[in-house]
């Protein structure tokens, strides 16, 4: 929706789903999920909205403008006070780049991917308990 909707917001996170979504707890959230995850690759998900790619959701048959993902998520995490569950991308994704996204999530030192991190403005998630792992894959195509 975005940061200039006249729908209130949080940094374009709706305040009515995040409020319906605190009272009922959410321990855990994960994303992307399903299908999806195949297809979405983290960096087209990091920096300036404005600069983040569109892509083609060949499961959903649709095109996504990368304008809520991964800081977006993890922001959404933070006002839940929810763990993030990341899935990994074993559909179009490499070994690689899973590693790069942990990496990016995670470590506090100086490394590639923290110094990425560190230049969008984003500091590592406090103590918190990143959870991540691969989905499944072609179930969508299959069914």
């Amino acid at each position: 929706m975005g940061e200039d909707s006249s729908i209130p917001n949080v940094r374009g996170i709706r305040t009515d789903v995040v409020e319906a979504l605190r009272k009922i707890k959410v321990p855990v959230m994960r994303w992307p999920g399903g299908c999806f995850a195949d297809e979405y690759h983290w960096m087209d998900g990091i920096g300036p909205r404005d600069k983040r790619p569109t892509m083609i959701n060949t499961h959903w048959a649709a095109w996504s403008k990368q304008s809520l993902w991964h800081h977006e998520f993890m922001d959404l995490c933070a006002q839940l006070e929810c763990e993030p569950y990341i899935c990994g991308n074993v559909g179009s994704g490499t070994v690689q780049e899973m590693s790069q996204w942990v990496e990016y999530l995670t470590f506090d030192g100086t490394s590639p991917m923290s110094d990425l991190r560190r230049s969008h403005g984003r500091q590592r998630r406090g103590n918190s308990n990143i959870s991540a792992s691969a989905t499944r894959t072609g179930v969508a195509a299959a069914a």
